[in-house]
This record gives C-alpha cells, sequence and structure tokens, in this order.
C-alpha cells in the first residue's frame, strides 16, 4: 500500500549555493513521476505493465552530475526557448536581426547555450496531483528578444496519464517553441532498443528538413510514406527508408 500518494520532495544535490529539488508524484495507481527543479527534467516514470509490476520507462541519470555532465542528450528536460534547430544563429523578425548562440555546427540548437534546460524553475505544488514550474525569461537572453514569462503544468491523472500544459507570454514578438525531452522505453531497458515499440501519432504532415535536419519551411504529407504513423505501427518498420532515423517535426 502506498503511504506517499500526492507529491512528495528530497534534495538532489548542489549548484552553487542553490539545492536542487526532486519533486515526485504518485497517484492511487501507483504510478509515480519525478520531476527536478533543474531544467524541469523528468527524471523517472514508474508506470504498471499488464501484470501489474512496477517499472521505470523513461532514461535518465541516478544523480545530478549526470544531468550537470556534457555527455547528458536533454534526457526529460524543459527545452526553450527554441525546441529544434535555428539556421546559421540568427533570424530576423519585423525588420531587426537577432544573433543567437552557435550551440550546434553553427546553428542554434534547444535555445541555445543555456537553455531552458540548464536554468533552476520555480516550483508551485497546485494540488496532490499537479505541479506548476515557472521560469522568467529576460529580454535578450541567449540572444532572443523580449521578456518572457513561461510556466509548465505537470499533471498525473488518476487513470495513469500524464499531461503537460505550456503557457507564455512575452512583452516583445519573440519565437517560441517548447517540448519536453523524455526519452521513452516501454520496455523498461528490457529491449536495448524501441524498434518493436508500436507508435501511433494524429498527424497528417511533418517539416520536411534538409542534410543539416534544419527545417526547410516546407511542408510534407505523410501518407503512404515511411513518416504514416496515422494506424499504429511499430517504430522500426519502415526507419531504414530515413537516412538518419526519425528526428523530425510531426
Amino acid at each position: 500500500k502506498n503511504t506517499d500518494i500526492g507529491i512528495t520532495f528530497t534534495d538532489f544535490g548542489m549548484i552553487d549555493t542553490t539545492t536542487i529539488k526532486q519533486y515526485s508524484i504518485r497517484n492511487k495507481a501507483g504510478m509515480k513521476v519525478s520531476v527536478l527543479n533543474y531544467g524541469g527534467t523528468i527524471t523517472e516514470i514508474l508506470v504498471p505493465d499488464r501484470k501489474g509490476n512496477f517499472e521505470k520507462i523513461v532514461l535518465g541519470f541516478p544523480t545530478l552530475e549526470g544531468y550537470l555532465g556534457e555527455n547528458n542528450p536533454y534526457f526529460g528536460a524543459l527545452i526553450g526557448r527554441y525546441a529544434n534547430r535555428i539556421s546559421s544563429a540568427a533570424f530576423s523578425l519585423d525588420g531587426q536581426q537577432y544573433k543567437l548562440q552557435a550551440n550546434n555546427n553553427g546553428n542554434t540548437l534547444h535555445g541555445g547555450n543555456k537553455g531552458f534546460d540548464k536554468v533552476i524553475w520555480d516550483v508551485k505544488i497546485e494540488s496532490d496531483s499537479s505541479l506548476r514550474m515557472m521560469y522568467d525569461s529576460p529580454d535578450g537572453e541567449e540572444g532572443f528578444p523580449g521578456n518572457l514569462h513561461v510556466e509548465v503544468v505537470f499533471t498525473l491523472g488518476s487513470k495513469n496519464s500524464l499531461t503537460l500544459d505550456y503557457t507564455a507570454t512575452t512583452d516583445k514578438a519573440t519565437p517560441v517553441n517548447l517540448t519536453s525531452h523524455a526519452y521513452f522505453n516501454l520496455s523498461a531497458g528490457k529491449s536495448s532498443t524501441i524498434l518493436d515499440h508500436e507508435l501511433q501519432l494524429f498527424t497528417e504532415r511533418i517539416t520536411e528538413v534538409d542534410d543539416y535536419l534544419l527545417p526547410t519551411g516546407k511542408f510534407m504529407e505523410v501518407f503512404g510514406t515511411a513518416f504514416d504513423f496515422l494506424k499504429a505501427r511499430s517504430i522500426g518498420r519502415d526507419m531504414g527508408q530515413v537516412r538518419g532515423g526519425y528526428d523530425h517535426n510531426f
């Protein structure tokens, strides 16, 4: 029997003089989701399989040092101001040119050198099943215009659903593209790949990308292609047709 239904938190390490905390939400069914205030990082999703055994289904590190290290591929983190790549680390908006931090082959990836994955978020416990993360990104941070206030609400449902709700407000026009960068493996590590996982995506188009994975600005219909997941099928079935595998916006 679970005695810690609701939200609990523990210390997860230190950055300078700031204590990093791990918040855990657990529902009556026993599902548990853990999130750090560092990067809004999902460190653990614990769910029951069909036999009722609880297993971890997202990838991550056991300690804070792993998340701070150079080999962290954005495990579980909130990404912003702009998920994905911005070509040549620059853009023009309303007639003004903005130069960003180049951190990926001369382009900007996932918000720059210090994206939202590397900041400490303010946390408010909304209820026994809901956690609100807040961050104020100042005008000019990583080169982006405008003061941007971001809030992400993590909610664990009674029927083992996890919902992330994002809102952002700004005092100046600015690009915003927010996501969570969780890596799922529903076999709980029993399988080394997810190629046998079945996936269904209710989406009819992808953003076409070039050889450097930069969006070309064109939309491509998925019907009958290796990107057609309108009906559930295994991730690996047609992936060999996609050079470099799936790294696309649906």
